[in-house]
């Protein structure tokens, strides 16, 4: 065990995330669109982003969502997933879970980071198309929107890999 230890390179990051499942009266999801390194290079994804310090992943999740759509989080319905992703290369581990949440008012994103360019919501068909390179974030969403069982782990060895579901 010691020997193994010894060979693995130490984490650079280890992230906590917390996002919203947020669907309209259609079933369609919402996503952002973000451009974090402000280079055109769009991401989309959940709303949702780090837990910060002092703060609980339902206390997130409803913040990020305030910040990054404007719409406010009126109940957690429960845990849709929990994702967890070992990516060697970065030498990085993310745990980021994602609430079902119910909410209300209109879109209209402030995210005082400025990365979210858009907010919107989507069809599963498009889900699919916007998330398909990755796989952490697609596969997770999909098998829950598919079969509706709340509470699944899921996990992936880097972002481009499909994943174990449990």
């Amino acid at each position: 065990m010691k020997e193994e230890t010894r060979t693995r390179a130490p984490l650079r990051r280890d992230l906590l995330v917390a996002a919203g499942v947020l669907m309209d009266r259609r079933g369609r999801v919402l996503l952002v669109a973000n451009d974090w390194g402000r280079k055109g290079r769009v991401r989309y994804t959940l709303p949702g982003g780090m837990v910060e310090p002092g703060e609980t992943a339902a206390e997130a999740v409803v913040r990020e969502v305030r910040e990054e759509t404007g719409l406010s989080v009126t109940a957690i319905e429960h845990l849709a997933y929990v994702v967890q992703v070992e990516d060697k290369k970065r030498r990085e581990r993310t745990i980021a879970m994602a609430f079902k949440v119910r909410w209300e008012g209109l879109l209209n994103p402030h995210d005082p980071d400025g990365h979210v360019v858009e907010a919107r919501f989507f069809d599963v068909e498009a889900i699919a198309e916007r998330l398909k390179t990755h796989l952490p974030l697609l596969e997770p969403l999909l098998f829950y929107l598919e079969r509706g069982e709340p509470g699944r782990y899921h996990a992936y060895t880097g972002w481009g890999v499909p994943g174990r579901h449990y």
